[in-house]
């Protein structure tokens, strides 16, 4: 198993495990988990499966939009809902304000260690993520506007069906955007996609003080001719 291979397994599972957390908060969730509830509450099926049924269907649309998946994308499918699932088995629920405000910031901190731990494995985009780079490539929308529209109308979609819309929404809303940008340096993975600034280059050598002008013009390469 290669190392990139290795860590983007153990991000997409920190990354379901951090949404259970979240969920078992019950304060409010970010907007896909809305939906999934929501959709939850009118099926019967649990929300980590839904989660996996919804990352489907979203790449899906990634065919109009003329997106490629990745084996992290395929693998994001797969193994995060199935997580969120194992995290709701093994995390009961609560009921004391402070044992939710604690399980949301625990599950915020870490759902945002593992976008950059899976991130910076840079073998594929997530699902989501990809929608939203795929509308702006085709679209010429800037990314901003297609997320805010995305994430906006599956949000009200999922309250509509009785998805957990809470205060809990709105400070992961407002946080996640700062802490992934400090985990996605943290783990290098701003690096990987060009968007962190490359390292100067270095300045070339010069000659010693002492060369005589007949030895530094050896040293300079010969120009080609125009």
């Amino acid at each position: 198993m290669t190392p990139r291979l290795l860590r983007l397994l153990v991000g997409l599972v920190l990354y379901g495990f951090a949404d259970s957390l979240i969920i078992r908060a019950a304060i409010g969730v970010e907007p896909w988990t809305v939906l999934a509830q929501g959709v939850s509450e009118r099926t019967g099926w649990g929300i980590g499966i839904l989660t996996n049924v919804i990352g489907l269907g979203v790449l899906l649309l990634w065919i109009p939009l003329r997106q490629r998946p990745g084996l992290g994308t395929l693998l994001n499918v797969l193994l995060v809902g199935t997580t969120i699932e194992v995290g709701l088995w093994l995390i009961p629920p609560v009921d004391l304000l402070w044992l939710q405000i604690l399980l949301f910031a625990a599950g915020l901190l870490l759902l945002a260690v593992a976008s950059g731990i899976y991130i910076g494995a840079a073998l594929g985009p997530g699902p989501r993520d990809g929608l939203m780079t795929g509308i702006h490539t085709r679209l010429g929308w800037p990314i901003w506007v297609a997320r805010g529209l995305v994430e906006g109308s599956v949000l009200l979609v999922g309250w509509l069906l009785g998805g957990d819309v809470g205060i809990g929404t709105l400070v992961f809303a407002v946080t996640i955007g700062p802490l992934c940008g400090l985990t996605l340096r943290w783990f290098g993975a701003l690096g990987r996609y060009g968007s962190m600034k490359s390292a100067p280059e270095p300045a070339p050598d010069r000659p010693p003080a002492n060369d005589t002008p007949k030895d530094t013009d050896a040293r300079r390469p010969a120009l080609p001719h125009p």
